[in-house]
């Protein structure tokens, strides 16, 4: 009897013991939630949460580590999107290219999705471990000559065939940059948007919004939140083809009533109806050409 005892003890105490393992592990697969990696106190000179309670990234403000830990485990695949056409190719995206290769998403799967209307001047690349590139065609349209039309034509196609079933986030980014400092996991979000640091420091009430009621674009006087960057934005594949698709639509209805209002217009007015889930803030897109005050801590992409 005490031996059949000692075998249930025995069976109970190893039961026991991988159901324990078993809960550990489930916990660390699950999502940290945002005090766990986010610390707004630690930034007390500038907006670090939004009305929506939306992070905004700043230096300081973060621990990529708690990250890591988490989206290693799910083994994830990022993709950085970009459109280099005409004279932007040999001005700019090979040195994009280089520096998004040794500071964009380190340690994870990434793809470089290049759209070139000339595939043949593709610069040499040389990628770093767990990195690749896909090039993709762009197709002109002889009506419509708006490179930011084109692009995100073109994108939006590229997405819905293939792109959205191979990556988990998705950045759209301006061949205009480089990456000075880590892009890390803690830009990653179901929507992201891009601060513009033009006018982060500047009054609400003249951020340069589509004015005219008209527009699909139109933001009244009065509302609005930040202006945004169309130099970058990003988020899972099917937010940033909800997002072009809206401009579209946004385009397409002003071409009817006569309009034409920039792209960044269009962004801005999507993330004023959609608000992003996460703000990257203006260190994550500055402009060397100003004086930078002592709130951007490290510059992670520069404007060329």
């Amino acid at each position: 009897m005490n031996s059949k005892r000692k075998i249930l003890l025995l069976i109970s105490l190893t039961l026991s013991l991988m159901l324990t393992k078993h809960h550990f592990r489930d916990r660390e697969a699950e999502e940290p939630q945002l005090s766990d990696w986010f610390n707004p106190k630690k930034r007390p000179d500038v907006i670090t949460t939004t009305d929506w309670l939306a992070p905004v990234i700043w230096e300081g403000t973060y621990s990529r580590q708690v990250l890591e830990k988490y989206y290693k485990r799910l083994n994830i695949t990022i993709g950085l999107a970009v459109c280099a056409t005409g004279k932007l190719v040999d001005q700019y995206l090979k040195q994009f290219i280089q520096s998004a290769n040794k500071h964009f998403m380190i340690g994870y799967n990434v793809i470089f999705y290049i759209l070139m209307d000339d595939i043949s001047r593709l610069p040499h690349i040389e990628l770093g471990p767990l990195r690749t590139f896909k090039l993709f065609g762009v197709f002109k349209e002889e009506t419509r000559q708006d490179f930011d039309f084109i692009h995100m034509k073109n994108l939006d196609i590229y997405i819905i065939d293939q792109i959205q079933h191979e990556v988990d986030f998705l950045f759209s980014m301006t061949v205009n940059q480089i990456f000075k400092n880590d892009f890390g996991v803690e830009t990653l979000g179901t929507s992201v948007a891009q601060i513009h640091a033009w006018w982060y420091f500047k009054n609400a009430h003249n951020f340069p919004y589509e004015r005219r009621p008209t527009s699909a674009a139109f933001i009244p006087l009065g509302e609005g939140d930040f202006y945004y960057h169309s130099a970058l934005f990003g988020g899972t594949p099917r937010k940033v083809l909800t997002m072009i698709e809206e401009y579209k639509k946004g385009v397409t209805n002003d071409n009817k009533n006569g309009l034409s209002s920039i792209y960044e217009h269009h962004l801005n007015k999507y993330f004023f109806i959609n608000k992003p889930t996460k703000l990257l803030s203006p260190e994550y897109n500055w402009d060397p050409n100003f004086r930078t005050p002592p709130q951007i801590k490290l510059v992670k992409i520069a404007w060329q």
